[in-house]
């Protein structure tokens, strides 16, 4: 990955707070003569990513591979409108592109072991389930239907060997101009528009 060294993220709670946020990854792996792309979400236990994909899935043959999981946080479109130094270089600004962005890389673990993937199927379901009136609990569906669903899946695990970030804040502008941007996102408050100058507030915080 390109990295400028404004846009470096090393901090691991920023990526780790961002691979949460933003579970839904795009998965690569390094086959023998191909390269196998997937799009699946995760739950990160510690230093793990855990997930699952269906006995057919490629990956379910690819223990041991070299893997690259790709964590897409907010992103939009920055018009040059919203710098003040637009307006005080006659100009001389463009539009650009801010995002966020972690990269996992690590070995592929294959699990059969049906305990496992209940757990984990648990792990996921309780997660994403926590912000419903009454949430749905995996208990909830017949136990020979989850029975049956166990034997169609196998489970994927990812022990974290390294992790690069790429925030993309407008960390090479000035003070201004990023609180312009801010500004700017707020006001749009389209697609992830908000999310984003969120970060980019955090972001400020944290260099106060």
């Amino acid at each position: 990955m390109y990295q400028p060294r404004h846009f470096v993220e090393t901090r691991e709670h920023a990526l780790h707070g961002l691979i949460d946020a933003h579970p839904f990854a795009t998965l690569v792996a390094n086959a023998a003569t191909s390269v196998a792309v997937n799009h699946l979400p995760f739950v990160r236990q510690g230093q793990v990513l855990r997930g699952h994909v269906a006995r057919g899935n490629e990956l379910a043959a690819m223990g041991g591979a070299a893997v690259l999981a790709i964590f897409h946080g907010p992103q939009g479109y920055v018009s040059p409108n919203w710098y003040p130094s637009k307006h005080a270089n006659g100009g001389r600004e463009v539009p650009t592109w801010n995002y966020a962005v972690a990269h996992v890389h690590g070995r592929l673990r294959v699990v059969h072991d049906a305990g496992w993937l209940r757990g984990l199927l648990d792990a996921l379901t309780d997660r994403h389930e926590a912000s419903e009136p009454s949430p749905w609990k995996v208990a909830d569906a017949p136990a020979d239907h989850v029975e049956k669903l166990l034997g169609a899946i196998v489970g994927i695990e990812i022990a974290i060997e390294r992790i690069e970030g790429k925030f993309k804040l407008s960390q090479n502008h000035p003070d201004a101009n990023r609180a312009g941007v801010i500004g700017g996102l707020t006001g749009r408050g389209q697609g992830d528009d908000l999310a984003l100058a969120a970060l980019m507030q955090r972001q400020e915080e944290g260099r106060a």
